[in-house]
C-alpha cells in the first residue's frame, strides 16, 4: 500500500499494530473530508467544481480496483479527503482487518454511531455478517459512490430528506427488500444535476450486476462533465481565503477546461453543423429551415448483403470503417456536409446547411473523387481480390432541414428531393453515378461535366423519369 502512487489516492504512510495503540496513518489533507466540506455552509460549490470532485473520486476508485487492494470496502464521504489544492483523494482503503473489532466495540458503545457507519453500505452487504460486509466488493463500492454523489451534488448529508428517521431505521429499510427500494430522496428542481442524478440512480441499483463498473462510470462522467462558463473566475472567488497554492490550482483547472472544451467542441462539430451545435449549446431552439435548391448524394455497396453474409461481424465493421474513413477524408476538400451513414449507405448534401450556388458542381466533383478512390485505392482486407463496387445517385431540388431528437439530436433532411436522390441510387448501376434531369441541367450550366443520357427509367414512386450517367469532368477536380 505504501507504494501506491496516484493523484486521487491518499498516500498510506504506516500503521501501528501494537495494542492498545493500534492505528493507521495516511497523508494529511488540509481541507479534511468531503463530509466536512459539504457540512461547511460557508463553502458553496458550483456544478463544475462538484463534477471535478466526482471525477477525482472515480479516478481514485478506478486505480484501487485495478490494484492488489481490489476494492475499498469502506467508501464513505469520511474516507474521501480533500487536500489544499481541492483535489479529492480516496483514503481509508485496505483496513478491513482493523475495522472488524472497531465496529464490534462501536455497536456496544454507541448504537446510533454504529448504524451511521453503514449508511453508505450496499444492501447485499448489509444482509451479511459484519465480518464479511466490512471486506466489501467492487459493486459495493459503486453503491457507496452513489450515496456520496448525493452528498456532493446537493451538499447535504446522506438521506437528508428523511431526517425524521434514525440511522438504524434507514439501514433497516435499506436492508429489507422494499418495493420501491428505499433510497435517498432526490430534489426535483435541480436541473443542473440531471446527468449526475441518472448516474447516481444506476450506482444504487438493488442488484449488484445492474450497477455499472467504475471504468464504465469513468467514461460516462467524462462525457457529461459540465465544463461551461468561466469556471476559473468562479473558483478564484470561492477560494480567495485559501490563497496558498491558488495559482497552481487555477492553472491546472484552466488547462483542464481548455482541453475538455476543445474535445467537446470537436466531437459536437462532427455530429452537427457548427452553427446548429452553437445554437444548441446556448440553449436556443433550432428552427427548421427551407432550402430552395440543394444537391443530395446517396451511395451504397453493390451486393453488400452477400458480402456481409460471408464475413464476420468484426470484418463487416472493418470494411465500413475503412471505407467511411476514406470517404470522410475525401469529402473534406468540397463544400459539402455529411448527413449520415446507415449500414452501407452514405448520404451527403451540398447547399445545406451552408448555402452555395454551385452545390451540384460540388457534389458531382465529390462523387467522381469518391468513385476514383474506391476503384483505385480501396481494398477489402479479407477479400483482397474482390473489388468493392459502389453505386451512386444524385438529385437536386428543394428540401427542409432541421434537428430531430433530444437524447441524440440529428441534423436531418426532409422532402421529395431526398426520396428522389435515394431512388437515383437504388436504380443505378455498379461503379456508375446516376443523376436526375434536374442535376444534369445544373451541371450543364457549368459546362465542365460529361454526361450520357440513360433514357427513360421506371423509378419507384415517380413513374417514367429521364435520367443520365455522370461520366466525368472536363477539368481537374479541385
Amino acid at each position: 500500500m505504501r507504494e501506491f502512487n496516484h493523484d486521487n489516492v491518499n498516500s498510506f504512510l504506516g500503521a501501528c499494530l501494537t495494542a492498545p495503540n493500534i492505528c493507521v496513518c495516511f497523508s494529511y489533507c488540509a481541507k479534511a473530508s468531503v463530509y466536512r466540506v459539504i457540512q461547511n455552509t460557508d463553502i458553496q460549490l458550483d456544478m463544475s467544481f462538484k463534477s471535478s470532485l466526482i471525477m477525482d473520486l472515480v479516478n481514485g476508485l478506478n486505480f484501487l480496483h485495478d490494484s492488489s487492494i481490489v476494492q475499498h470496502g469502506n467508501l464513505t464521504s469520511n474516507t474521501c479527503m480533500v487536500d489544499s489544492r481541492w483535489v479529492l483523494k480516496v483514503s481509508g482503503y485496505g483496513l478491513a482487518p482493523f475495522r472488524t473489532q472497531e465496529i464490534a466495540q462501536l455497536k456496544d458503545r454507541d448504537e446510533e454511531e454504529y448504524y451511521n457507519a453503514f449508511l453508505w453500505t450496499a444492501p447485499e452487504l448489509l444482509r451479511k455478517p459484519d465480518s464479511i460486509a466490512l471486506r466489501g466488493t467492487q459493486k459495493g463500492d459503486v453503491y457507496s459512490l452513489g450515496i456520496i454523489l448525493q452528498e456532493i451534488l446537493f451538499q447535504r448529508k446522506p438521506y437528508f430528506a428523511t431526517e425524521d428517521l434514525s440511522a438504524k431505521e434507514i439501514v433497516s429499510r435499506v436492508h429489507k427488500v422494499e418495493r420501491p427500494y428505499f433510497r435517498p430522496l432526490i430534489p426535483r428542481d435541480e436541473k443542473d444535476t440531471a446527468h449526475f442524478v441518472n448516474i447516481m440512480l444506476q450506482c444504487w441499483e438493488e442488484e449488484p450486476t445492474d450497477r455499472p463498473s467504475i471504468p464504465t462510470l469513468r467514461r460516462i462522467i467524462k462525457a457529461v462533465n459540465p465544463m461551461k462558463g468561466n469556471v476559473v473566475d468562479a473558483m478564484i472567488k470561492r477560494l480567495e481565503k485559501y490563497a496558498s497554492n491558488l495559482e497552481e490550482l487555477v492553472q491546472s483547472k484552466t488547462e483542464e477546461l481548455i482541453i475538455e472544451k476543445q474535445k467537446t467542441d470537436r466531437l459536437l462539430y462532427r455530429m452537427l453543423p457548427p452553427m446548429v451545435a452553437d445554437a444548441l449549446k446556448m440553449g436556443h431552439p433550432v428552427q427548421p429551415e427551407t432550402f430552395k435548391s440543394v444537391t443530395i448524394y446517396f451511395s451504397d455497396i453493390v451486393e453488400f448483403t452477400s458480402l456481409a453474409a460471408r464475413s464476420s461481424a468484426a470484418q463487416v465493421i472493418t470494411i465500413l470503417n475503412d471505407l467511411y474513413t476514406l470517404f470522410d477524408s475525401t469529402i473534406m476538400t468540397f463544400k459539402v456536409y455529411k448527413v449520415e451513414t446507415i449500414g452501407d449507405a452514405y448520404m451527403v448534401v451540398s447547399g445545406a446547411p451552408d448555402r452555395c450556388k454551385d452545390h451540384a458542381v460540388q457534389i458531382a466533383n465529390m462523387s467522381l473523387a469518391l468513385l476514383e478512390s474506391v476503384t483505385h485505392t480501396f481494398n477489402i482486407e479479407h477479400y483482397p481480390d474482390k473489388p468493392l463496387e459502389l453505386r451512386i445517385g444524385l438529385h437536386s431540388g428543394p428540401c427542409v432541414a432541421g434537428v430531430v431528437g433530444k437524447t441524440m439530436p440529428r441534423y436531418c433532411l426532409f422532402g421529395d428531393t431526398v426520396n428522389t436522390a435515394s431512388r437515383m441510387e437504388s436504380s443505378g448501376a455498379a461503379l456508375k453515378i446516376h443523376i436526375s434531369q434536374e442535376t444534369k441541367n445544373l451541371l450543364a450550366e457549368s459546362g465542365n461535366f460529361i454526361t450520357e443520357e440513360r433514357g427513360l427509367q421506371d423509378v419507384k414512386g415517380k413513374g417514367q423519369v429521364r435520367t443520365f450517367w455522370l461520366i466525368g469532368s472536363s477539368q481537374t477536380i479541385p
